[in-house]
């Protein structure tokens, strides 16, 4: 029974990054999660994000205003966050430049297997609300 338990955290913890936009941090799964899985504890979620981070199937896109965010869409791409309100926003528009990783690769004669490309200032709600 604790096995088919644990997977139904695991899977819900996986569909929710999946499904939401909001780059999410471990507290943030875990306040979503918590009413429809009263059983579920941090340290559940903690888990669940390292061991799906460590198999590349969720990405972190690091740490933003002292918290570690996760994306459910671990391909590369490009990310903005805002200094401001901690928002961090996909750009599916924006691609990784190909030539960065080769640039990268000859400078350090090593092989990228990963870029994380992030833009960092000021969304237009924060911009919008400094000017009131």
């Amino acid at each position: 029974m604790e096995n088919k338990k644990q997977f139904r955290k695991r899977n819900a913890i996986l569909d929710y990054l999946r499904h939401t936009d909001v780059h999410p941090s471990a507290e943030m799964v875990y306040n979503h999660l918590k009413s429809e899985i009263p059983d579920l504890s941090l340290g559940t979620v903690y888990r669940n994000l390292s061991m799906f981070k460590d198999k590349g199937e969720i990405a972190s896109i690091g740490t933003v205003g002292g918290v570690e965010r996760f994306d459910g869409n671990a391909a590369p791409h490009v990310h903005f966050v805002c200094t401001d309100c901690n928002g961090v926003t996909d750009l599916p528009k924006i691609a990784v430049p190909e030539v960065l990783n080769q640039e990268v690769s000859t400078q350090t004669g090593g092989q990228i297997n990963m870029c994380q490309l992030t833009f960092v200032g000021q969304c237009k709600n924060c911009i919008g609300g400094e000017q009131q």
